[in-house]
Formats: C-alpha cells, structure tokens, sequence
C-alpha cells in the first residue's frame, strides 16, 4: 500500500471521523449522504442526483474493480457512466482496495478521483456512521485535510438543477415516437431505455418551455436538490398536462409532476439511497426490487382527487410513485431504468411507450 495522509470528516453536530487520504487532496463541504448498493460505484458517482453531496459507501470494500473504459455508443452515449463527470463532492469509505482487477477497467478508484479532483477518505467506521446518520439525519459536513479548515454548504438552498441539467436541446435517435426529455439531471440510462423503444428523444435543459414542441410523450428526468428549486419546470408541467399527451417522471419527476398537480413534498430524514428498496404496486400483491436516489419525497395525503398513489415503499410507506386516474399521466420515485440495476421495472417504459401509441391512435380518429 502506498504511503498515505490523515484526513477526517467534521459532521455538523461536531462529530470528527479520522481516516486516510485517497483520491484527490483537498477539503470539501457537502451533504453527508448514504448509499447502501453493494456495487455500481461508477453509475452512482456520476449520478447527477449527488451534486453537493459527500457519499457514504456503506459496503465495506470499494475499489475492488476499478473503473471502466469511457466509450461511447452509437449515439454519443457513455456506455457505462451516467453524466460525463463525477457529481458527488467526497466519498467515504471502509475499505480501499490500492489493487484492481476487471476486464474492463481502465484505472483505479483513486486515480479517476484524482482526474476529476474529488477527494476521498477510507479507513473510517462506516457502520457507526451510518448509523449516527439513520439516527439524527443527513448531516453538513466537511472532509478536511492538512487541518484546513473551510465554511460549510449546504447544497439544499441552492438550485442544483440548474448546475448539472444540459444548456442546449439535443436531439438522439430516429425513432417513431417522439419524446421529450426534461433533463433536470437525467441519467444517461434514462436515454438509453427510451432509445431502445424506437423513440426519437429531444433533451432540453430543466427551463426550456418543451410544450412548444411537437411530442408525443414527455420523460420527467431525476435530479439533485430540492424539488421547490424548479417552479419553472412545474409551470411547463402544468401546460403540458392540459394538452393531455402522455408524461412519465422518475425520481425528481416524480415530485415535479406531483407538484404540478397540486402536491406537495417533504424532506426525508435521511433519504433512499440503495439497490434494494422494496416497493409495492397499490391495488395489487406486487412487489418490486428498486434502486433509488433521493432526499426528498411527495406526500401522499397532498394528492388532489384526479390522482392516486402507484407505488407504496414497503419500509416506511411513503410515497414511490403517482397516476392520473383517467389521463396517461404516471411517475415512479424510484428508478425503473437502474444503471447498476436491479431491472424489475423497466417494463415501465414499455407501458409509457403503449400510452404514447394509444394516444396517438386517438389523436388520429
């Protein structure tokens, strides 16, 4: 192992972790954050849904497998990252592996860390910090080394979507069915199951007014921050749902849609972050396995008459998705198109895709 430095984490609550130094050397303030997932340390590091956030990896090796090759398909896609770029702002760790093994990996951990100057720690108790944050909540907190000492942010009162959404339209594919993709972070999985359904998608940034469009369907993507921060999206949302065309959200476009339609939401405690949230169809004996990232979560008693609950999370009951109960209008608050998985629910695209035909077998009577 090669030589390392002292670093540590400083909570908010004055709470002090010490580790070692991995990744790049410098101090950091964020959201201090937990994910559960026992792999997919490449999908979740370049989830625009982090921005701000300092990312606990409660799996007790990390490193293991390096980090893979940054090709692209046919579309210009990156083939096994979300964004272009990694979003968190530290990583916290039990256990750094210095030596990696995969067939398709091209560095380290640490060395794509240091490409795109996010520090890390390893070393630190993973378990009793999880722990203290399941207890009192996600907290501010700072990596700090060589004792620098630097201000606290948090990322929650600022406009996160604005910070990591596209800043042109773009246009993918050449497919039948028009969609309009509502990037207020979205992941590139999201781009690569519509793609697959004989689609032409239209990316445009979280402001762009896309009703000005000619779609079929609109795509509500995920995103960072706190739903409140994107009334200009909402406002676009409640245009598009009196023109009546089919729209599905996931994650943040879960709550934006339930927003638009006269919900509310709610920060949670300390969030879903994880590969294996179970969720329950409402109405039916059906559960799914779910992969989620969020901080914040609609609440269900704020649903106006014309919407109902679609899915339930089985932990603690709050709210993983919503319908219309006579327009084509659904959202999941967890991730039908996981990238690292689990797959469960990419049906639902398929089922968003029968909405859109449906829609325009009707629009042609």
């Amino acid at each position: 192992m090669p030589e390392v430095k002292g670093i540590k984490l400083v909570l908010e609550d004055g709470t002090i972790f010490e580790g070692k130094s991995f990744g790049y050397n410098k101090s950091v303030a964020g959201e201090v954050v937990f994910n559960t997932a026992m792999a997919g340390y490449p999908e979740s590091l370049t989830d625009p849904s982090y921005q701000g956030q300092i990312l606990v990896a409660t799996y007790p090796l990390i490193g293991n497998y390096g980090v893979p090759v940054n090709d692209t398909d046919e579309y210009g896609i990156p083939l096994f990252y979300e964004s272009d770029q990694i979003h968190i702002s530290g990583l916290i760790i039990s256990d750094y592996s210095f030596e990696y093994s995969h067939w398709n990996a091209r560095t380290s951990l640490s060395d794509w860390l240091i490409e795109n100057k996010v520090p890390g720690i390893f070393g630190i108790d993973t378990r009793a910090l999880t722990k203290l944050l399941r207890e009192k909540g996600s907290m501010l907190g700072k990596i700090l080394v060589d004792d620098e000492d630097i201000a606290t942010y948090d990322p929650n009162h600022e406009n996160l979507v604005a910070q990591v959404s596209i800043k042109e339209r773009k246009v993918f594919g050449n497919g039948k069915h028009k969609v309009v993709l509502v990037d207020t972070g979205a992941k590139n999985n999201i781009l690569r199951c519509l793609l697959k359904k004989d689609t032409t998608v239209v990316q445009v940034p979280w402001d762009y007014d896309f009703t000005q469009e000619d779609y079929d369907g609109i795509m509500l993507s995920n995103g960072p921050g706190n739903p409140q921060m994107c009334s200009q999206t909402v406002k676009h949302i409640q245009k598009a749902i009196e023109i009546g065309k089919p729209i599905f959200g996931i994650c943040l476009g879960n709550q934006l849609l339930g927003i638009a339609s006269g919900g509310s939401t709610y920060k949670l405690k300390y969030g879903h972050r994880a590969h294996n949230h179970p969720v329950i169809k409402v109405g039916t004996n059906s559960c799914y396995i779910s992969s989620q990232n969020h901080g914040y979560a609609l609440d269900n008693n704020s649903l106006t008459d014309d919407w109902e609950p679609f899915f339930v999370n089985l932990n603690d009951g709050s709210n993983e998705g919503i319908r219309h109960k006579s327009k084509p209008f659904f959202s999941t608050q967890f991730h039908p198109e996981a990238s690292s998985g689990p797959t469960d629910t990419e049906f639902l695209f398929d089922d968003f895709i029968q909405l859109i035909e449906e829609s325009k077998k009707i629009s042609n009577t």
